[in-house]
């Protein structure tokens, strides 16, 4: 099990409630994971040390929004569970694995992480993520 830090797991949260917060917002959510996920916001969360990890997920998706020029409001609908566990799990895999979001990402996307939920939400985070790169790698 990774030994995550108080900081990191509320990254993990933070990332999270960003999903829903993306959601609460009426974005479209594949699109948004997408976006989010090859963005500098995700990069800045991924590094070591930056300012944003100190920031709450409002000024995230503000930075995100004034990154991409605005985000698509309507289309696809994952639910707040849905929406905040592919959250929480990117982070976490992130921490785990040490890969980018950008190689979670192209790993995992969107579609994958919506059809994957209901078998693996209830599983320990690191088996999840552990399952679904084996299903990429077999």
């Amino acid at each position: 099990m990774a030994n995550l830090n108080l900081q990191k797991r509320q990254l993990c949260d933070i990332q999270g409630r960003l999903f829903e917060l993306a959601l609460k917002k009426n974005v479209s959510c594949p699109e948004f994971i997408e976006a989010f996920m090859n963005s500098t916001a995700a990069r800045c969360l991924d590094d070591t040390y930056d300012r944003l990890q100190w920031a709450g997920e409002e000024y995230i998706l503000d930075e995100l929004e004034d990154e991409l020029g605005g985000l698509k409001k309507g289309g696809t609908a994952y639910s707040r569970e849905v929406m905040y566990w592919i959250g929480y799990v990117y982070r976490y895999w992130h921490y785990y694995t040490g890969e980018s979001s950008k190689e979670i990402y192209s790993t995992a996307n969107a579609e994958l992480m919506n059809n994957c939920w209901l078998g693996y939400h209830t599983l320990d985070v690191e088996m999840a993520i552990d399952r679904l790169r084996k299903s990429i790698f077999d």
